[in-house]
């Protein structure tokens, strides 16, 4: 799944420039790769006070390159870390790699990272605030050795940041119409024929179509769902295009009225353009995480797990969720006083929507292949 990352504009330091630490040889270091934008500068700059350690945080730009070099790493580990652009501390000459010591990775790609051995289980009796994660969240990434969920498995990895998918709409043309959208049922309306844009990925546009037939997005049988070919056709007359990076212009300018799209991508704009409204389908709707990897090989060290503990504090996520305008599952709700009235139904989902989506899990070779033979089919 494709999901593009956003610059974060606050006053917060450029994490690109950070490393903090006075560079003496027997410190701690903690190296971190991370998508940019994720974790506000001012943050990092929290931990380290008080920290005798050296911290290094290199903000990636696209999920699938942080994916690549957890790959990379695995081939590579006797290359030296001056080939992947920026430097690494070595403790002693056996170095035997130069990873980081954790790496986002979107949940998406879990179930791959681990069965192709590219990340490590990290301890969750290190982490204090794990027991105050809620069950869903600890349960996404408790995993066995294939990568499957499997409550008896181990913790592969902890949850920072989450959004969703969304429906953004233009306030005035709803309001001459005399109605809003609630679900994505709304899609099908005939008053909004030819002014709609649906993401172009075949999980998301076929997985809209799933939850408004109450199943999974998740569904591994495509054939085994009553009208869902009929639906997409009928769904597809409604589309203008279909996007995954330009869906949010034409709505600005008016060329359309309503789009399907990415939370992360959708409250960075609501500010900006007061004419547009968001609402998370009340039916369900899919669900994105950012996770702290380690990679395999690493041994992981009390300053990472200070880290990772550091980012679930109650005071760090709401800062993490306000800044980065995402959610935390460290945190339930967010004080009304802190939100622009525009963010609400994206950083506070209500507890019977959230428990009606679902997190993208991978889905067999099989399965993928219909998905994607199903969604050309009905844009030819």
């Amino acid at each position: 799944m494709e999901r593009r990352s956003f610059l974060l504009s606050t006053s917060a330091l450029a994490l690109s420039q950070l490393l903090i630490g006075c560079g003496e040889n027997n410190q701690p270091t903690l190296n971190v790769q991370l998508l940019k934008g994720s974790i506000p500068g001012q943050v990092v700059s929290q931990f380290s006070q008080g920290l005798k350690a050296q911290l290094k945080f290199a903000p990636v730009e696209q999920l699938e390159h942080l994916l690549e070099k957890l790959k990379d790493w695995q081939k590579k580990t006797n290359t030296k870390g001056s080939e992947w652009g920026f430097s690494f501390p070595f403790i002693g000459s056996n170095q035997k790699s130069a990873t980081s010591d954790l790496v986002t990775m979107g949940d998406f790609w879990l179930t791959q990272a681990i069965g192709d051995k590219l990340i490590k289980p990290l301890d969750e009796t290190k982490i204090k605030q794990w027991s105050a994660l809620p069950k869903r969240w600890q349960n996404l990434v408790t995993r066995n050795e294939k990568g499957q969920i499997d409550p008896n498995g181990k913790v592969w990895a902890v949850p920072y940041r989450w959004g969703s998918t969304v429906i953004v709409y233009r306030r005035d043309k709803f309001q001459e119409l005399g109605w809003t959208p609630t679900d994505w049922s709304d899609l099908w309306r005939n008053e909004l024929k030819g002014r709609i844009s649906v993401l172009e990925q075949p999980r998301e546009a076929i997985g809209l179509v799933l939850k408004k037939l109450g199943q999974s997005y998740n569904q591994e049988n495509l054939d085994k769902v009553p009208n869902l070919e009929k639906e997409l056709v009928s769904l597809d007359r409604q589309v203008k295009f279909y996007s995954s990076t330009k869906y949010l212009e034409p709505l600005i300018v008016g060329d359309t009225w309503l789009a399907v799209g990415w939370s992360n991508d959708v409250v960075q704009t609501l500010g900006r353009y007061p004419q547009l409204a968001v609402v998370v389908p009340k039916s369900g709707t899919a669900i994105w995480a950012d996770l702290w990897v380690s990679p395999a090989g690493k041994e992981n060290g009390d300053l990472l797990y200070q880290w990772v503990d550091f980012c679930l504090t109650p005071q760090i996520a709401r800062e993490i969720s306000l800044l980065t305008k995402t959610n935390s599952p460290a945190i339930a709700n967010l004080p009304k006083s802190d939100l622009q009235e525009s963010l609400r139904n994206l950083l506070q989902m209500n507890t019977e929507v959230f428990d009606k989506s679902d997190f993208l899990l991978p889905l067999s070779p099989t399965a993928t292949a219909q998905y994607q033979s199903l969604f050309a089919r009905i844009q030819g």
